[in-house]
């Protein structure tokens, strides 16, 4: 099953997207400049691989809801994100508003 959800925080509108696997749930929070995952994101991929896509991404580990996603820190973040101030262990949220 899929599930899309709109929301705003801070007068900034964002896109959730839970998409549940067997044995796993795939979760984003995304705006039109980037976004945050859980897990399943391959930081590394997107900085070597398709670093000329010049993707803004941060992942976060071991969350199961989009709410545990906001609020989790960050365990990797691409090269990209680092430019706009995004780092590791910055929270989800944070590192959303930043790509405003």
């Amino acid at each position: 099953m899929i599930t899309t959800e709109l929301f705003n925080f801070e007068g900034q509108e964002f896109t959730a997207v839970t998409v549940k696997l067997p044995k796993t749930t795939l979760l984003t929070v995304s705006n039109e400049k980037g976004y945050i995952m859980c897990g399943a994101l391959d930081v590394g991929l997107l900085n070597s691989r398709l670093a000329d896509r010049k993707i803004i991404a941060g992942r976060a580990v071991g969350v199961k809801t989009i709410e545990e996603l906001l609020h989790a820190p960050l365990e990797s973040v691409t090269l990209e994100a680092e430019k706009l101030g995004i780092t590791v262990g910055m929270i989800g949220k944070e590192a959303l508003l930043k790509m405003v």
